[in-house]
């Protein structure tokens, strides 16, 4: 660790334990998944045809709030051309993370507990590891939020992995059941 004259330490290193930490929680779900027997015991909530569909829904809920979550981080930063963000846009950026958040905390649940991590099928595998990987960026991201000295780079390059991991996640699951089974509830 390297410490800079002003007494903090350098912009890499105050990333560390943040991707000590993510890489944990990526690890730990994975472990756990592989190693659980899965039950097959469903989260179902009333008016879903099935648990399959709950999951569908609550993921694609998950991931249309990401797009939020993305047009309003691209409007807090000045990254939108000709667009001057309203005093409420960080409001409606936190918000909506935490709904989202809110709404795959289920899927995920029942994801590791029902089914577990695996590996019969290549949409499955990379379903299962993505969902590791995502929560191994969200906990990166939200760890390094509020931490000084954090890189410029890191918070943006650690929302668009969450991003990406969540739509890569609805991408190998929703979409893939409403394209199988239908647009149904």
């Amino acid at each position: 660790m390297t410490v800079e004259t002003t007494g903090r330490r350098s912009d890499a290193s105050v990333l560390l334990v943040p991707l000590l930490i993510g890489a944990a929680v990526a690890v730990a779900l994975g472990v756990y998944g592989r190693l659980h027997e899965p039950t097959n015991i469903a989260v179902n909530v009333a008016g879903f045809s099935g648990p399959r569909a709950v999951k569908a829904w609550l993921a694609t809920g998950a991931t249309l709030l990401a797009l939020v979550q993305l047009g309003s981080a691209l409007v807090m930063y000045g990254k939108v051309p000709g667009v001057r963000g309203p005093s409420w846009i960080g409001t409606l950026h936190r918000w909506s993370g935490r709904f989202a958040f809110l709404l795959a905390v289920p899927v995920a649940m029942h994801c590791l507990y029902a089914l577990g991590v695996q590996s019969y099928d290549t949409r499955v595998l990379v379903h299962s590891l993505l969902g590791c990987a995502f929560f191994g960026a969200f906990t990166v991201k939200m760890l390094i939020l509020s931490k000084k000295g954090v890189p410029g780079w890191a918070l943006p390059l650690f929302g668009g992995l969450v991003f990406t991991g969540l739509v890569g996640l609805w991408l190998t699951s929703s979409l893939w059941f409403f394209t199988t089974f239908g647009v149904t509830r």
